[in-house]
């Protein structure tokens, strides 16, 4: 597979992030049912935290309550009471009456119901029965209930009748084309008075009656005018949008709310605009109100039940009410009684009355408190979940854990705060629930990714370094692998080097098998020193050990753990040379060289395989002070700048100022002895020492040969006096030519 391919496929964090953005908008605009579910119960929150608003005060209930039952006698009442009802409303002065209950058929009358049914079974077989007709003109006479209810409703001239749409075609199978055509007469009053359309609209939007349950002809015939009052629950059974328009047979009707509102306007022009896609607008007069594709009004529900005022039929009928609670009003009548009571599902409770749905939405008209949902506010969704996708998958993976749990808990609360600010504010509906999804599905995907990816570093950090370093640094290590990237920083680092001193001659003398034994022994014991303070183990060359202390993790003292680990070297090389020295195996010395300075250190290679290593001009002098161990006969030296960081707390003795081959600047070293608690057994040698070195640095060679001769008195086998002795000889000789400096000069590396 080519490269181009591998990096298609290859998962990173913005391409999790894509994927996310895709499947939610893929998912928002097939419009999932229990995602739809979840935005409908979000909605519902961001209203109960607006909590409730008072209404505009023009809208009244005339309600059928426990109390009017138990004064007017049980429902159905007699249409004498309904007509007393309307009366006493137009005494009062209510501008407009509606009625969010439906007449459909005559008061209980058991002979003219007979009559009724007879005459309607006559007019199906298509007998024109002129003697039953005669009867029906004798049973209504002014007497007749109906008759004077429909009295009534014609002196008042403001009653909206309600009716209902049958939405299902089996609901009227029964009926013939003829009935249904007759009570589509009843509604007539109710049609869109303006109907403009542009192309043929989409049939599909709207909703779609096939039969009406209409009032009695007299009452349809007396009333202003009528209206449906059909709920129609969203998924979960709530409703929260009230069809302003249904179509039935090539005509559109009104609802019962927006038909009493032209009532009360003074019958302004009621208009719909069509387009292809469905209901484009509905306009009273120049007001337009907002509405879905189906002619849908969203709901903007002020608060519980009994937000509107609610006045017992009782109480209005005996005329104990004020009549300024009704003057100029709108007055709907509709029952809160128990076993009558319209109950629906609305955002605020279960318990709600239907009558109070109309008096929402006429409010909401009248005052144009509209809450918006349309198609742009659909494209700032889409707009939303893309950029808050997008905006997770580059912030978070740019973060720790800790920040990335903050900062995506920021962007999500951010997001909520301002959807409700705006949904409060400005009453406009944007999506919730996708871009909140889409939020959390990009953090979790790039959580999984980052678990993943940092679990393969981890077993990869641990495969290259489980054997050179201590298991409790590894673990610190794999707190942040990425610290290891491949590629380098310079850091101020210790690096040590140490060697076997002939090991040449060691290997001629041995067997094969006894030399590795013996290197194996030897580099084991060494290696756990190095691990014993944290320090890296760099690399085996030869029978040759290259550590490192600072790095990968810092370390603020890592001179003096090197130094601590060249001393444990040298006590270790002696137990072990009592053992080799038992099993008849040559004496083993060592040397070891010590340097701290800047260095580059991190992973060196490719990506199939690298070295964790340091590199630059310390790691070369640190190499070239463990080979100057031969020329001073000693075993660790360590250079000056070690010995800053380590002088307090160690013994050690400047050797010499040196000039290493190819360098121009000299340098100090020194040779570390022990311990500050040694010092009782170098403090004098290390005393005469540098007064004998200060003597040869001013040229007195005879009394550094005098001094180093003092030192010779303490330890007689001290090397590095004795090559002073030489050189100061040497020098008596020959003295320098240039100017001395006391600096010597290496002519090999």
């Amino acid at each position: 597979m080519s490269d181009r391919w591998k990096a298609l496929f290859t998962v990173s964090p913005i391409k999790i992030s894509l994927f996310v953005i895709l499947l939610s908008l893929t998912l928002f605009f097939m419009d999932v049912r229990f995602l739809r579910f979840m935005e409908l119960k979000a909605l519902d929150l961001r209203m109960l935290s607006r909590g409730a608003v008072p209404s505009c005060g023009k809208v009244v209930i005339a309600v059928i309550d426990e109390k009017s039952l138990s004064e007017l006698g049980r429902w159905p009442w007699p249409r004498t009471t309904i007509a007393r009802l309307v009366d006493a409303l137009r005494g009062y002065g209510a501008k407009a009456i509606g009625f969010d209950i439906v007449f459909a058929e005559s008061e209980n009358n058991a002979g003219l119901k007979d009559l009724e049914r007879i005459k309607r079974e006559l007019d199906q077989a298509g007998v024109n029965a002129l003697k039953l007709n005669e009867i029906f003109s004798g049973k209504k006479n002014p007497d007749d209930p109906d008759a004077q209810l429909a009295a009534s409703i014609r002196r008042a001239q403001n009653v909206t009748l309600g009716y209902f749409f049958h939405t299902s075609s089996k609901d009227v199978s029964h009926l013939s084309e003829r009935e249904i055509a007759a009570k589509a007469e009843n509604i007539s009053s109710s049609r869109y008075s303006m109907v403009k359309s542009q192309g043929m609209p989409d049939e599909a939007a709207f909703v779609h009656a096939y039969g009406v349950a209409s009032n009695l002809p007299e009452l349809s015939e007396a009333a202003e005018n009528s209206g449906y009052f059909n709920a129609f629950p969203d998924i979960d059974g709530s409703i929260r949008w009230s069809p302003l328009l249904i179509k039935f047979q090539d005509n559109y009707y009104s609802s019962l709310a927006l038909s009493l509102l032209l009532q009360y306007l003074d019958w302004p022009m009621l208009s719909v605009n069509m387009a292809e896609f469905g209901v484009e607008s509905i306009r009273i007069d120049d007001l337009r109100i907002p509405t879905d594709e189906s002619g849908r009004l969203l709901i903007n529900y002020l608060g519980p039940a009994k937000t509107f005022p609610h006045y017992s039929i009782g109480d209005i009928i005996s005329g104990r009410l004020a009549p300024e609670l009704f003057k100029d009003k709108i007055v709907i009548v509709g029952a809160t009684a128990t076993g009558i009571y319209d109950l629906r599902v609305t955002p605020f409770g279960a318990v709600y009355p239907g009558v109070e749905i109309h008096a929402t939405v006429i409010d909401n008209i009248l005052r144009r408190n509209f809450l918006v949902q349309s198609g742009w506010t659909s494209f700032l969704d889409a707009c939303f979940i893309i950029l808050l996708g997008l905006l997770m998958g580059t912030v978070i993976p740019r973060l720790k854990a800790l920040q990335g749990v903050l900062v995506g808990l920021i962007i999500l609360e951010t997001f909520i705060g301002a959807n409700v600010v705006i949904f409060t504010r400005y009453k406009i509906w944007f999506n919730l629930v996708y871009p909140v999804m889409t939020i959390l599905l990009v953090y979790l995907g790039i959580t999984v990714y980052r678990y993943v990816t940092e679990e393969r570093e981890k077993k990869k950090v641990r495969g290259a370094f489980q054997r050179y370093l201590n298991e409790s640094v590894v673990n610190e290590i794999l707190k942040d692998p990425a610290k290891l990237k491949l590629g380098g920083d310079k850091k101020n680092l210790t690096v040590l080097f140490s060697d076997i001193r002939g090991f040449t001659t060691i290997s001629e003398v041995l067997p094969p098998e006894a030399l590795v034994r013996l290197l194996n022994e030897y580099l084991t014991a060494m290696t756990e020193i190095v691990f014993k303070y944290d320090g890296l183990l760099d690399k085996y060359i030869g029978d040759a050990v290259m550590a490192v202390f600072g790095a990968p993790l810092e370390q603020p003292d890592h001179a003096l753990r090197a130094c601590n680990t060249a001393l444990d070297m040298m006590n270790r090389l002696k137990e072990l040379q009592k053992k080799w020295e038992a099993d008849g195996w040559p004496l083993v010395d060592i040397g070891i060289g010590v340097n701290s300075g800047d260095m580059v250190a991190g992973n060196m290679g490719s990506e199939m395989r690298f070295d964790y290593t340091v590199m630059g001009d310390s790691v070369n002098l640190g190499s070239r002070l463990e080979g100057i161990n031969k020329e001073y006969g000693t075993n660790i030296v360590i250079s000056q700048f070690t010995h800053e960081a380590v002088r307090d707390v160690l013994c050690c003795r400047e050797l010499d100022s040196v000039r290493v081959k190819g360098k121009k600047q000299p340098i100090k070293i020194y040779e570390l002895l022990g311990r500050r608690e040694d010092e009782n057994s170098w403090g004098e040698l290390i005393r005469r020492f540098h007064m004998a070195l200060e003597h040869y640095k001013a040229a007195r060679w005879d009394e550094a040969v005098a001094a180093f001769q003092s030192v010779l008195a303490i330890r007689p086998d001290d090397f590095p006096s004795l090559l002073y002795i030489q050189r100061c000889e040497t020098l008596r000789v020959c003295p320098p030519e240039a100017v001395w400096d006391g600096v010597f000069t290496m002519t090999s590396k």
